[in-house]
């Protein structure tokens, strides 16, 4: 891992071209064993690009350099009350970097009422294989030969470039949150979940969890509601809790601190287990209570936000039961993605199926990175 300081990066990567050397581009370096392994070459890290460049809390947007920590930026937003509305990384609390988390592309329950970090984003700088520094957004449109930087950027785990800096819109934080976790049956949660989403108040995160998150030996939904109205939030769930009442299902209130300690066991806070495979899972929302039927998704914990049907699973599972689930995600029309597995598993599962634009992705890798340089091996929906 190599974490040149900001002056140093642009010529790093200029003699790395010339050599045509191969690298990895890096945020913070903490989930680096997610994904297929890169096959060659040094991890070129944005550690030091870890500063706020400008927040306009009025017109609720941050410029933000790419490697700085999510904690940290959440935590200079907050003094402002305002945040950003993504999902903080699987695995340990907020640890990771902004860059990363872009560069991942993955968002959870909090897509619900805020869509993806992919919506999110109005402005990026990027770093191409030749040193070139590229813009696009923002203030600045420079784009690359007519590609829309900030999409084809969001979800390409490095393979196409170094994300250096962001712009990002933020949200105000609202004074008021509380919510609800519903067991029981699912035909009976499927009910309730199409009420919730068609309710006055959009939830914040509306998500479906396995028996094994519930604690109750069966599966749930957890709903979260914010509001500037304590008294609007109180209403609707006191409505929904009598039709889930009327439909036989067991109903735990959840104030502020109780849904985020929910939150965290559902996104495996502090499981950065080599150990436990690491599934990311997505189905049509409608097809996500079928999902949770499977044998695997009753032993293993499992969220998936309801309303969109993306979601994680993980813990410890033969490779066969593995294999078995992602063609279960795929008869769904969904997919599988092999985020992390065991070291001691024999025969190692592809981490992503081949994408049906196969040729789309692979023309796009060779404009941005013609000697192929960048994370080879890794190039999302692409099967090495």
């Amino acid at each position: 891992m190599i974490s040149p300081e900001p002056s140093e990066l642009q010529e790093l990567v200029r003699d790395l071209h010339q050599q045509a050397s191969p690298w990895c581009p890096a945020g913070l370096g903490s989930r680096l064993h997610w994904g297929p392994p890169a096959q060659a070459g040094a991890y070129i890290s944005a550690a030091k690009l870890d500063r706020i460049v400008e927040h306009s809390a009025g017109d609720f947007t941050v410029t933000v350099e790419a490697g700085m920590p999510l904690a940290a930026l959440q935590a200079e937003l907050g003094a402002t009350n305002q945040w950003l509305a993504v999902d903080a990384p699987w695995g340990s609390g907020h640890a990771g970097s902004v860059g990363g988390l872009v560069a991942r592309g993955l968002a959870g329950g909090l897509r619900q009422r805020y869509l993806g970090i992919r919506d999110q984003l109005i402005g990026i700088e990027v770093l191409r294989s030749d040193g070139t520094t590229a813009q696009a957004g923002g203030s600045v449109v420079k784009n690359v030969a007519g590609y829309d930087l900030m999409r084809l950027f969001c979800g390409s785990w490095g393979s196409l470039g170094l994300i250096t800096k962001l712009t990002l819109r933020t949200f105000p934080k609202q004074a008021h949150r509380a919510g609800l976790l519903w067991t029981g049956e699912l035909t009976a949660l499927e009910r309730l979940r199409k009420e919730c989403l068609a309710a006055a108040l959009m939830p914040q995160r509306l998500d479906w969890l396995s028996s094994a998150l519930t604690g109750q030996g069966q599966p749930g939904l957890m709903l979260s509601l914010v509001s500037i109205s304590q008294t609007a939030i109180a209403e609707q769930l006191q409505e929904l809790e009598a039709q889930a009442s009327q439909i036989g299902l067991a109903t735990r209130s959840l104030d502020r601190d109780a849904l985020e300690a929910l939150e965290d066991s559902a996104r495996g806070s502090g499981q950065l287990n080599e150990d436990l495979w690491l599934l990311h899972l997505g189905v049509p929302p409608a097809a996500a209570r079928s999902l949770l039927q499977e044998g695997l998704l009753q032993e293993l914990p499992c969220a998936i936000a309801a309303g969109v049907g993306q979601g994680w699973a993980w813990g410890q599972a033969p490779s066969y039961a593995i294999a078995a689930l992602r063609q279960r995600c795929e008869q769904l029309g969904g997919m599988l993605s092999v985020l992390q597995q065991p070291n001691q598993i024999a025969t190692r599962l592809p981490v992503w199926g081949d994408h049906t634009a196969r040729a789309v992705i692979e023309a796009i890798k060779r404009d941005f990175d013609p000697l192929q340089q960048l994370n080879r091996g890794r190039l999302p929906g692409i099967q090495a």
